[in-house]
C-alpha cells in the first residue's frame, strides 16, 4: 500500500469523484483512476462501487477511508513537530452554547494572537452533537459539558460550572422537584447534558411527558423565562454575562450542581493546532463564575 495512493483515495472521496480530484491534484483522471485501481489491486478489495459515472465507497473503502484520513493526519503532525514549525491550517473547533458565550472569547482572542496562521472554524452545538462530529472528524476538538465515557477519546478539564433553577421574579422557592409541579420546562433539546440533569433532578428520565418548550440560545431561555413562559437549569456563568436578567435563582444540590467542561479530543490523533490549544487553556487560572467565587 503506497502513501501516495492513500492520499489520492481521500482525495476522491472528499471531492465525490474523479475529476474533481484529479482537478485538487493537479493531475488528468487517467492518473488517479490509474491510483485507485493499484490500491485496490494491493490490497485484493474493491474500494468503490461504480454506477455509469457516479463512485460509492464500498464496505471496504469506508474501512480504509478512516484509516487513510488517521495516517495522513499523522503524517502531517510528525512534519511539524520534526520540522519545528508553528500551527497552521483550520482548526475545526466546538463548543456549548453556553462555553462559548461566558468563557471562549478571551481563550479564542489569545490563541489567534499565538498562532495567527490557524484558521478557526467554531461550531456550537449541545454535548451529543459535539461529541459525534469528534468521532466523524468533522471536528478537531470540542469544549464539551461532561468528559466521555468511550476510551475513543482523550480529555483534560478545563472550566468549572454550577448550574442552577432559574425562574421569573415572582416564583415561590424552589426547593425540590415538586414545587414545579404543573410548570413549563425550557431546555435545550435533546442530546444536551444539561438537560440530563434536569431529568435526573426531577427523578425522571425523561421530559417527553412533561411540558417543554426548546430552545437552542441561552439568550431566548433566558428571556422566555424572565417572561414567566417556565422553569429553566442554566449554567451560572452564562447568567454572569447578563447582569439585567430579571431573574430568580434556585441553587440545586452540589452533587448536581457542579459540572466540568473538558477539552477533548480523539485519541491518538491530536494535532499541533489542537497541542497549542490545550498548552493554552492547561495554563488558565482556574475560572469560576461570581456566585462560585462569593
Amino acid at each position: 500500500m503506497n502513501f501516495a495512493d492513500l492520499q489520492v483515495f481521500k482525495s476522491v472521496v472528499d471531492e465525490g469523484g474523479v475529476i474533481k480530484a484529479a482537478n485538487k491534484l493537479h493531475r488528468v483522471p487517467s492518473a488517479v483512476t490509474t491510483r485507485i485501481k493499484q490500491l485496490e489491486a494491493s490490497m485484493g478489495v474493491k474500494l468503490f462501487h461504480r454506477d455509469k459515472q457516479r463512485l460509492h465507497l464500498s464496505p471496504a473503502g469506508e474501512l480504509l477511508r478512516d484509516y487513510a484520513e488517521r495516517l495522513i493526519q499523522l503524517s502531517d503532525e510528525a512534519r511539524h513537530v520534526v520540522s519545528g514549525t508553528a500551527p497552521r491550517g483550520v482548526l475545526k473547533l466546538g463548543a456549548l452554547e453556553s462555553t462559548t458565550a461566558s468563557r471562549l472569547p478571551p481563550i479564542l482572542a489569545g490563541y489567534h494572537l499565538r498562532h495567527p496562521d490557524v484558521r478557526l472554524e467554531l461550531v456550537t452545538g449541545t454535548n451529543d452533537a459535539l461529541l459525534g462530529l469528534i468521532a466523524e472528524r468533522k471536528l478537531d476538538a470540542a469544549f464539551m459539558a461532561e468528559p466521555p465515557t468511550d476510551r475513543a477519546f482523550e480529555h483534560i478539564p478545563v472550566f468549572s460550572e454550577r448550574l442552577t433553577l432559574i425562574s421569573s421574579i415572582d416564583h415561590p422557592p424552589i426547593k425540590r422537584a415538586s414545587d414545579i409541579e404543573g410548570c413549563s420546562l425550557i431546555a435545550f433539546p435533546e442530546g444536551c447534558a444539561y438537560r440530563r440533569v434536569l431529568q435526573r433532578w426531577l427523578g425522571r428520565d425523561s421530559l417527553a411527558p412533561l411540558r417543554v418548550l426548546e430552545l437552542a440560545s441561552y439568550h431566548a431561555i433566558v428571556a422566555c423565562v424572565t417572561a414567566g413562559a417556565g422553569i429553566a437549569l442554566v449554567p451560572e456563568s452564562v447568567l454572569d454575562t447578563m447582569p439585567n436578567a430579571e431573574v430568580r435563582r434556585h441553587p440545586i444540590p452540589r452533587a448536581q450542581s457542579l459540572m466540568t467542561t473538558p477539552l477533548v479530543w480523539r485519541r491518538g490523533e491530536i494535532s499541533p493546532s489542537v497541542l497549542a490549544l490545550r498548552t493554552l487553556v492547561a495554563a488558565l487560572p482556574k475560572q469560576k463564575s461570581a456566585t462560585q467565587a462569593a
